[in-house]
């Protein structure tokens, strides 16, 4: 404890008890150990009861309850005095991984992917641009100090089922005459699983490398389909000296459609969809109405979830968690999200975010359904005209 700030410390005696925190928790929801509300109030009791603060963190809250949080920004963002839970557990993800070498084994694989190959998949990097086979993709190399640099992202260069979202904007931006370039071999992971983990050393090595290439290249903007990068390029390089202009594919997606750049034929019947809203997009970084606009200017006709916008609940994969085991409870965090979006009664679950779309299509799977769980970009590319 004596490692908290003081603001740590008076989160504690802010804390009014309400537990609204707990009630928006994903693990909390889902049966996990954890519970942001008890973290506080463990800390304020501990210290009114005469306890000092040369004590360990995991005497206030279980190791269990520390690897079960999906950093998704609920508990923050709800707290109607300011508390944050969620930075005193990644803080204590960060003393386990970086000081005890005590984490989730399965994490192990991540890291070292990251370590050697710039990514969690421990894809090679010459390997970047296997999924733009045919597509005639403009590199950096080609086209130095691009106005619009699309940042690829890990898991759109190397997930097979994400490499469709990526060849389905490069059909878009293809059809809407963007000119624009991608780093290819140059581009390695932002480092946001292994910060949200508690990796901060690895972190900030994958961090002070892409600030370089990035300030070297010097692009105008920079657009991702990933929530997470788009996070960590827009909020968390400014520290190492990399400030820019960062927005999301269904941003500019939104954009292009409503300046008429891009042309989507009428559909013959509307088709029905339900959107998530990732953490790291709507909750986290505010971008709510552009993925709707997108998908709307398509025909789209979009049934809300009863948890939706700021709301959302999430998906299960952020805090790292997509790299590791869940920690036993009564479900998976993306079955229960999966159960909101069957209840809604469309075929088609559209995400913004390919660690979205990893968690929903295996949650589908293992329910046995039949919903579609596809990318806003992959649903506006079938309507080009």
């Amino acid at each position: 404890m004596k490692d908290l700030g003081w603001e740590q410390i008076m989160d504690s005696y802010a804390c009014i008890m309400c537990f609204r925190c707990q009630e928006v928790c994903p693990a909390y929801n889902t049966g996990k150990a954890l519970s942001p509300a008890a973290l506080e109030v463990n800390k304020r009791y501990h210290l009114n009861a005469g306890g000092g603060v040369d004590v360990p963190m995991l005497n206030l809250i279980s190791e269990e309850a520390v690897w079960a949080c999906t950093s998704c920004g609920a508990c923050v963002d709800i707290c109607p005095v300011g508390n944050e839970p969620m930075r005193d557990i990644l803080e204590i993800r960060r003393h386990l991984v970086l000081m005890e070498n005590a984490f989730p084994e399965q994490l192990q694989s991540a890291y070292r992917g990251m370590e050697r190959s710039a990514n969690p998949w421990s894809i090679g990097p010459e390997k970047r641009l296997e999924w733009a086979a045919g597509l005639e993709i403009p590199t950096v190399a080609e086209q130095p100090h691009p106005d619009l640099l699309w940042w690829v992202g890990c898991a759109p260069a190397t997930d097979p089922r994400a490499q469709k979202t990526a060849q389905a904007f490069a059909r878009v931006l293809k059809a809407a005459g963007v000119e624009y370039a991608v780093l290819g071999t140059e581009e390695r992971c932002t480092g946001d699983a292994a910060r949200r983990s508690g990796n901060e050393y690895l972190f900030q090595e994958l961090a002070k490398h892409n600030v370089e290439t990035l300030n070297r290249v010097a692009p105008k903007r920079i657009v991702t389909t990933c929530p997470h990068c788009l996070h960590t390029l827009k909020n968390e390089y400014p520290a190492f000296g990399g400030n820019y202009s960062v927005l999301h594919h269904t941003e500019l997606l939104a954009d292009l459609i409503r300046s008429g750049s891009l042309s989507v034929d009428p559909p013959k019947e509307l088709l029905g969809v339900t959107f998530h809203d990732p953490c790291y997009l709507g909750r986290q970084n505010g971008v709510i109405e552009a993925p709707r606009q997108a998908m709307q200017g398509a025909g789209v006709s979009i049934s809300e979830m009863p948890r939706n916008r700021a709301q959302s609940f999430c998906c299960g994969a952020g805090g790292a968690q997509v790299w590791k085991e869940e920690e036993n409870g009564s479900q998976r965090v993306s079955a229960a999200r999966l159960q909101e979006a069957q209840a809604t009664g469309a075929k088609t679950l559209a995400v913004g975010c390919p660690f979205c779309m990893i968690m929903l299509t295996d949650a589908a799977k293992g329910a046995g359904d039949a919903m579609a769980v596809r990318d806003v970009v992959e649903i506006v590319a079938d309507r080009l005209g």
